[in-house]
């Protein structure tokens, strides 16, 4: 009997104590629980987060422009052919060609660059390393705009060097690659020098000991070893580069002629009076594509890039 009465007051203490603090008092003597729980409101906020806005770009996409508003969740009508209309209404194939090449550019000048800069960071032991790392890093820290007007001027021939004045750059692939390159290169030679500096000395030594200068040893030895570093490096380049605004907006007029990137293609849906935003949403959703096959196809050097990156061996 007084089994039963104590197994009763427990169990009108633990129905006074609310839904919450029974759930917190489980959770503390299971905490697998728990763990199962944040887990699942982790995803839902990541799935809302990320996956909402692809789907709401496709709703506008396929309803037509004249019925876009007032929407709900689910589109009004279904018009699949603004996927085709993009590309006949615009060159939007050609904005698209000319941000992949000037991607590919950038990346492959920011991987060179930021190898030899890598190379002597991670390799070499000289005074004022760090602080030079450290002062490297602070220009990734610097908004776009802080550098837009001096780079402006420089790429419109507007300043004189030694008597000379600076090319004309306006319109052309220089004005948008060099300054890609330049705020991509302090991640890229943080990145690698994290890689390059686990290489133990014996395998340089030995390449070195057949007659290899320190130029082949590091990208015939360093970097094939550091290849989930290099990897990491590009793929956040090329994305960071195909899907920048600030100066591809700015260093170009916005013709697929003068290397005009995505950004320019999906704004030329808008007029001066109307807007074509299903074919703006449909553009959006094609440019997307190449990244996203891009992150599935090279996620495992990320993942094991970021990873390696932090451990020492």
């Amino acid at each position: 009997m007084a089994s039963e009465g104590g197994t009763a007051t427990r169990s009108s203490d633990s129905d006074s104590q609310g839904g919450y603090e029974g759930w917190v008092q489980s959770s503390i003597q299971n905490p697998d629980r728990a763990y199962r729980a944040a887990f699942y409101v982790v995803m839902i906020f990541f799935l809302v987060t990320t996956l909402f806005p692809l789907y709401w770009l496709f709703i506008l996409a396929v309803t037509p422009n004249n019925m876009i508003s007032n929407m709900g969740l689910l589109p009004k009508g279904f018009n699949p052919g603004a996927f085709v209309e993009v590309f006949t209404t615009l060159p939007f194939h050609w904005y698209m060609f000319n941000s992949f090449i000037l991607a590919l550019i950038t990346t492959v000048i920011v991987l060179i660059l930021a190898s030899l800069a890598g190379y002597v960071f991670g390799r070499f032991d000289f005074k004022g390393r760090g602080a030079l790392m450290l002062l490297i890093l602070a220009i990734s820290y610097f908004p776009p705009a802080a550098f837009l007007l001096p780079l402006f001027r420089l790429f419109t021939g507007n300043i004189e060097i030694l008597g000379l004045s600076s090319p004309m750059l306006y319109n052309t692939p220089g004005a948008l690659f060099l300054p890609f390159s330049a705020l991509s290169l302090p991640l890229a030679i943080f990145i690698l020098t994290t890689f390059y500096a686990q290489i133990p000395d014996g395998l340089e030594d030995a390449a070195r000991v057949e007659g290899t200068t320190r130029l082949g040893a590091l990208f015939r030895v360093i970097v094939p070893l550091s290849a989930p570093g290099v990897a990491t490096a590009a793929v956040l380049t090329f994305i960071w580069v195909y899907n920048e605004f600030f100066f591809s907006f700015l260093m170009v007029d916005g013709q697929a002629k003068n290397w005009a990137p995505i950004v320019w293609g999906i704004l030329g849906y808008q007029g001066q009076y109307s807007a074509s935003y299903n074919l703006m949403a449909a553009a959006g959703l094609i440019g997307v594509l190449p990244i996203a096959i891009l992150v599935v196809i090279a996620q495992e050097k990320i993942v094991s890039g970021l990873t390696a990156g932090a451990l020492k061996e």
